[in-house]
């Protein structure tokens, strides 16, 4: 199925948030003095938490969960979260989810060599062997929808139990995330071929300053 090209909701702007809207979204926005700051050049508000206004319970629900993985309490490292969470991107063709978290995991660490190896799975050599089973969890999570035996043990063998459920939720929370976003047509910069490597899959913070 291809996306739709044009989102399908329109986004509540900024300006039409209530006192209540503001004080649950804003608290998700970093740095939200310069979205707010009235300057010529201040960031437009992020389309996701216009988007996310037009429903405030599951927002209140949602994004604490987003945050979490991010925040002071998550057991993964950043880099390999942002690792995780682009391939998410990447398979779902997410494009925003892309085009954030892009930018998001080369803050975190990844280099631009891991970056461009995102799309062609873990077969790629700049992988180390755990970067490899990291991204085989992913696809195995997408195309059978668990992690199989030996990658699980292969996990195990490096990661805890809080960071394998971690993990668990990582990928899944962001494929939930994916799927509502590429519904809803809300797109940004994807790829249009691996590159470093042929996608052997085919299958489906700027702006991105909120948690998602």
């Amino acid at each position: 199925m291809t996306p739709p090209t044009e989102p399908r909701l329109t986004s509540l702007p900024y300006a039409d948030w209530d006192d209540e809207t503001r004080a649950t979204l804003l608290r998700y926005l970093r740095r939200p003095e310069l979205y707010l700051s009235g300057a010529p050049d201040a960031p437009p508000m992020p389309v996701v938490l216009e988007m996310f206004a037009h429903h405030l319970p599951l927002s209140a629900s949602w994004l604490p969960f987003t945050e979490m993985l991010a925040g002071e309490n998550a057991t993964l490292p950043i880099e390999q979260r942002e690792l995780l969470i682009l391939r998410v991107a990447w398979r779902t063709r997410s494009g925003y989810e892309w085009s954030q978290h892009r930018r998001m995991g080369a803050e975190a660490g990844l280099t631009a060599a891991q970056l461009d190896a995102i799309p062609s799975g873990p077969t790629s050599a700049v992988w180390t062997p755990l970067e490899r089973t990291l991204l085989t969890a992913v696809d195995e999570m997408i195309d059978d929808h668990a992690v199989g035996d030996a990658t699980w043990a292969s996990l195990a063998s490096s990661l805890g139990p809080a960071e394998m459920l971690e993990l668990l939720f990582v990928v899944g929370g962001y494929l939930c995330l994916a799927a509502v976003l590429n519904s809803i047509g809300l797109q940004g910069g994807l790829p249009t071929a691996p590159q470093g490597g042929d996608d052997d899959e085919g299958r489906a913070g700027g702006e991105g300053g909120a948690a998602p």
